[in-house]
């Protein structure tokens, strides 16, 4: 693995066969849970290598920098594909950091599709009573680049009785319609494959009170719903979504939704699975380079301590092997994965005895063994 600070890795033509994936560990438990899945990816074979990049807290404290001028640029010119860790850090009180480097690759990169899996591996995990793995099998394609999270708005009259906050709600017929394709298109992919081919796609919003966002979704749902005639369409707001899938999750397959709703279902998709220290994603752009990070953040208060779950972070290296076409060593790791849950050989949060290293190690040695 090498190391990298902004500097281009070679301005000369690629004649390694092996793919160059950039990672980002940032602050807190990202540094240790990226160092497990990049012992796991490495015990697999993949035909990978890994420049590190040493954005996050420690960076922007020690000389301001954020991003390097030509930080994305780099990424984008030189590197198949970018694992992170996770950002945030109590010394940076602003976050500006994690601002400029994780918002920063998803809109400045363009990653406008962030696709969340949903898979339970151990009826265990689940806190919902006569869940079955083969019950939670679904994904949450997020739209990742508008939104509320544009961060357009300002304060009035702050710090005063008066004080007036306005948010903006963004969203785009581009936006939204190349959202929406791609959750069709997704579901048809799926549809050509063997096993339990993925048939419904289901947009949510919350369009009975944000009329003129909710208004733009339902239009584009109906209009690119029709070229998929195939592919059953189904509709439900976000409050009934959020109640569904705690009362049942079975029936889902492809849930489109925005940004800001997609955010909080996911969390919630994630307790169904084990919480987020299962839960890996990927923001995509089809045909560019993608970021694949696990979602559970930095969580201060565990870093340094061997306690936090490296399997959200191992399973988003299976997403992003299989994504550059490692079907098979994406395969071993969630194998291995599910191995290592149902035998107990993880952390304490799922149920086992083992610490970040000593879990990282045991799919690890598994993957070697398949």
């Amino acid at each position: 693995m090498r190391k990298s600070g902004h500097e281009p890795v070679s301005m000369k033509p690629n004649v390694n066969p092996k793919k160059r994936i950039a990672l980002i560990p940032g602050d807190g438990i990202g540094k240790e849970v990226v160092a497990e899945a990049v012992k796991v990816v490495e015990a697999s074979g993949a035909a990978v290598s890994f420049t590190s990049f040493d954005w996050g807290a420690d960076r922007y404290l020690a000389d301001k920098t954020t991003v390097p001028p030509d930080g994305f640029s780099i990424l984008t010119r030189d590197f198949d594909a970018i694992f992170a860790g996770a950002f945030g850090d109590p010394r940076v009180p602003s976050n500006i950091h994690a601002k400029e480097i994780l918002l920063g690759m998803r809109s400045k990169m363009d990653l406008y599709a962030n696709v969340r899996p949903v898979r339970l591996l151990d009826a265990a995990l689940c806190p919902l009573r006569g869940i079955e793995p083969e019950d939670v099998d679904f994904v949450v394609i997020r739209e990742n680049t508008e939104g509320v999270y544009g961060d357009l708005g300002g304060v009035f009259k702050q710090g005063t009785p008066d004080e007036v906050a306005i948010q903006e709600d963004v969203n785009t017929r581009k936006g939204v319609e190349r959202i929406i394709r791609y959750a069709f298109e997704f579901c048809a992919a799926s549809m050509k494959q063997d096993g339990f081919p993925r048939r419904r796609v289901l947009m949510c919003d919350k369009s009975n009170a944000m009329t003129h966002a909710g208004g733009l979704w339902q239009r584009v749902f109906k209009d690119v719903g029709a070229e998929y005639p195939r592919i059953e369409k189904q509709h439900m707001y976000v409050d009934a979504l959020a109640m569904q899938m705690v009362r049942d999750p079975r029936g889902f397959d492809v849930i489109v939704t925005n940004n800001m709703f997609g955010d909080i279902l996911t969390d919630l998709a994630a307790a169904l699975q084990g919480g987020l220290g299962m839960a890996a994603s990927g923001n995509i752009h089809p045909g560019k380079i993608s970021m694949f990070e696990p979602v559970h953040g930095s969580a201060p208060p565990l870093a340094g301590k061997n306690m936090a779950n490296p399997f959200g972070a191992i399973l988003t290296t299976a997403m992003m092997l299989a994504d550059l076409g490692m079907t098979a060593e994406a395969q071993k790791i969630e194998a291995a994965v599910v191995a290592a849950v149902r035998e107990k050989k993880t952390t304490s949060d799922i149920g086992g005895a083992l610490g970040t290293r000593e879990a990282g190690e045991w799919v690890a040695g598994k993957v070697v063994t398949r």
